[in-house]
């Protein structure tokens, strides 16, 4: 047997074809159709002692951006080795790709002789050797709450932003567009903490809060926690500079969803270099995300349309950060 091979592939058809060829081949073949179940297959393998050598898998996945899904395996399981298959994106795509080690690129035109020999050749150029992930560390758990405010009184706009983004507990106080006028985010050491400081917001003269949600981390299967863990705190490059560092449009997202799909949304938001932050609202029945155009134009409507695919998800809502800096 040349190796154990996950191939992950939204298209029936073709995960058929991938399975029945690459078994001829010589390799052990499993195959995934989304993101969320080959995250759950690889962990399984692992803990079973038989361990995959091999992914192929789609840059665009029903449910998680590839480019973010590639960077998570390369920490979770730095000894795999990862075809990736893309239909679009040229050179500047295969670049993105091509930086992480023991990767290859083809396009999806590629015949299978072609993707059987970039996989016999990754095998024999890789010196890797599997090696147990990092720890990833427990992020500390603290109270958090979105808070979306209407100015009844325009003409004291700018002094009322100013107030409200001097605040204690005030994290985050952005300007927006969509609906409302003012963005919160709020963190405290307790509940009651934020409780007493949307009081204190909800009586400020020329306010109207629009709605408050506290929120927090969605119960995930252990497996995928680990894995979105992993991805968010050793991958994700614009938790490190900063949303107000990222050219280009940052706005917040605001997900209705199926409770019964929280997990499959949270993980679409979440692994992406795109999203800053993710956190579950109104008890797993919502998620609050800020994007911020990492990859240059059109990184918040990628996010959107990502989501939009995920089954479960109902509605989508985008508030742009307006920079009063500039």
């Amino acid at each position: 047997m040349k190796g154990r091979v996950l191939v992950i592939n939204n298209e029936a058809e073709a995960r058929r074809g991938l399975t029945f060829g690459l078994t001829r081949e010589g390799y052990n073949v499993t195959a995934c159709p989304d993101g969320i179940s080959a995250i759950r297959e690889l962990k399984s393998a692992q803990e079973k002692e038989k361990p995959y050598t091999h992914i192929v898998a789609n840059i665009v996945m029903p449910d998680i951006d590839g480019i973010g899904m590639l960077k998570a395996i390369r920490i979770n399981y730095p000894g795999l080795l990862a075809l990736v298959i893309t239909s679009f994106g040229g050179e500047a795509l295969e670049s993105v790709v091509l930086a992480e080690p023991g990767t290859v690129c083809l396009d999806k035109s590629a015949e299978l002789p072609d993707l059987v020999k970039a996989l016999d050749k990754l095998s024999a150029a890789s010196t890797a050797k599997a090696v147990k992930a990092d720890a990833i560390e427990d992020a500390k758990e603290s109270a958090t709450a979105y808070m979306a405010i209407r100015i009844t009184e325009p003409a004291r706009s700018m002094e009322i932003f100013r107030e409200l983004r001097g605040m204690g507990g005030v994290e985050r106080c952005d300007a927006v567009r969509g609906g409302f006028d003012i963005i919160i985010v709020a963190r405290g050491g307790s509940h009651e903490e934020i409780g007493r400081l949307k009081e204190r917001i909800g009586s400020f003269k020329g306010v109207e809060i629009v709605f408050a949600y506290d929120a927090g981390r969605p119960k995930l299967d252990p497996e995928v926690d680990e894995f979105i863990r992993a991805y968010s705190q050793k991958a994700k490059p614009c938790c490190a500079a900063g949303p107000d560092r990222q050219s280009g449009r940052t706005s917040y997202i605001f997900v209705n969803i199926d409770k019964k799909a929280i997990q499959r949304a949270f993980a679409a938001a979440a692994l992406s270099d795109e999203t800053v932050f993710c956190d579950a609202v109104d008890d797993g029945a919502g998620l609050v995300a800020m994007v911020a155009g990492q990859r240059a134009f059109g990184a918040v409507p990628r996010v959107i349309e990502r989501l939009g695919r995920v089954c479960g998800v109902l509605r989508i809502r985008e508030a742009e950060v307006i920079r009063l800096d500039e």
